[in-house]
């Protein structure tokens, strides 16, 4: 039997509305396929739910962030809308070829996100 291990996180919407304005601040956390997504979209909960998977994803893996870089780990959606994660770099030598699921929702005010990682 494989190993399952869960990370989630919720952050206040107000706090990432206020740090995507800033482009430096975009390309420290967020992978290009994401700024094109929250760029378009025009709405802070997008840019906070995907800010939650890399939180999630860090526990998930019992490393926190420091082990990796934020754009490492990026969250897109399938053609029905499904999140899924794709990794590169430190994040993916960390996952070792090991599966991930999520989930994400968000109010208006708060946004958070479940990883599983088995």
């Amino acid at each position: 039997m494989t190993d399952m291990t869960v990370g989630i996180d919720m952050i206040e919407v107000s706090r990432i509305a206020k740090s995507i304005q800033s482009q430096r601040f975009l390309q420290r956390v967020y992978s290009p396929d994401e700024i094109e997504l929250i760029k378009s979209k025009k709405n802070a909960q997008t840019a906070a739910g995907r800010f939650c998977v890399k939180e999630a994803f860090s526990k998930a893996l019992g490393t926190g962030v420091r082990d990796f870089e934020l754009y490492e780990v990026s969250t897109l959606n399938d053609e029905l809308g499904k999140p899924y994660i794709t990794v590169s770099g430190n994040a993916k030598k960390l996952l070792d070829g090991r599966k991930t699921s999520v989930s994400i929702t968000h109010t208006a005010e708060y946004a958070s996100a479940v990883v599983i990682i088995y």
